[in-house]
């Protein structure tokens, strides 16, 4: 692994905390977040897709980002599910705000983060140490996207964003769902074809020209977008030729959130510091990557990759997927 590799590893670059400034906190909005989790609506999508029980290939033999815990390869028992082949759209997580009066963790906040690329005024805003791409931005939230002047006006049929774990679990309730754990999003992902990098093969998904397999960076990353896929953000939940199993972008496009706490299965002493940390914040896994992943930094648009970061967490390209069991 070469040096730009390994710095990688270590720096924010996927999904930044929320507590990156000190002080961080909530405003007194958090009591409708407990009122709201109570209220279910429970239609199931008639678009599920119905997986059957069988054995899951869960992480790598042949990681390249060792911290996130991506290996080894280990085979688990998966019972049938049934999981909506999108992404959850910003027009259903209104449908569930609109219904139950729900306040996100970001609108609780009153900011979130925005990459540099998508904001509405280049002031001078605090950023992320070791990843000043990402932005705070006051107003910012799922219905805002880039600040408080934006909108998802037109991005009805795109993942809704700025999703912490916390909301995507009230959303997943309301849903009559759950978030899928991180044996049973794999398992969809590689849709029965054995231990692929990723979802449709092993490919690779771009030549950053022509070849466009999901919604990741093209050009230089953080600097030059040069959009060659039409996408400068997120991608409509349907984008995109779908895996085997009839399931799209599972890799690209947003993070999607799972059930698991962050965990990294080894006893070196790096992986040991790493799962102290994640179990002080309360961390929450995150899979599949985002429309911002690029081999030229990240290459967390694998189906081994993988991200925690706590619970409360969200960002411009922070999404979720939902499962139900069968």
């Amino acid at each position: 692994m070469d040096k730009s590799q390994s710095d990688n590893e270590l720096s924010p670059c996927c999904v930044p905390p929320a507590s990156f400034e000190k002080g961080a906190s909530k405003s007194s909005k958090s009591a409708k977040l407990l009122q709201s989790q109570d209220l279910v609506d429970g239609v199931k999508p008639s678009r599920l897709i119905s997986l059957p029980a069988g054995r899951g290939l869960v992480g790598t033999n042949k990681p390249l980002l060792a911290i996130d815990g991506e290996s080894p390869l280990r085979e688990v028992a998966i019972q049938a599910f049934e999981i909506d082949p999108f992404a959850v759209t910003n027009a259903w997580f209104e449908q569930f705000v609109t219904q139950t009066g729900y306040v996100t963790d970001a609108e609780q906040y009153g900011w979130s983060v925005v990459f540099h690329h998508n904001m509405e005024t280049p002031d001078d805003l605090p950023r992320v140490a070791n990843a000043t791409w990402w932005v705070r931005v006051d107003g910012a939230c799922w219905s805002h996207p880039s600040g408080a002047a934006s909108t998802i006006d037109g991005l009805e049929n795109h993942p809704v964003t700025h999703i912490s774990w916390n909301d995507a679990q009230a959303f997943a309730r309301w849903a009559g769902g759950r978030l899928p754990r991180e044996a049973e999003w794999e398992y969809a992902a590689h849709a029965g074809q054995g231990d692929v990098r990723y979802p449709w093969g092993d490919d690779e998904p771009t030549d950053d020209q022509e070849i466009f397999r999901c919604n990741i960076w093209q050009g230089d990353f953080p600097n030059t977008n040069t959009e060659a896929d039409g996408y400068a953000e997120t991608a409509p939940v349907d984008a995109y030729a779908p895996n085997p199993w009839g399931l799209y972008n599972m890799v690209g496009n947003v993070w999607e959130w799972c059930s698991d706490g962050f965990k990294i299965n080894s006893l070196r002493r790096q992986a040991k510091l790493r799962n102290q940390q994640a179990a002080q914040e309360s961390e929450k896994l995150l899979k599949g990557g985002s429309y911002l992943c690029h081999r030229s930094y990240c290459t967390r648009y694998r189906t081994a990759s993988r991200s925690g970061v706590r619970a409360d967490s969200s960002a411009a390209h922070t999404g979720m997927r939902i499962v139900f069991d069968a």
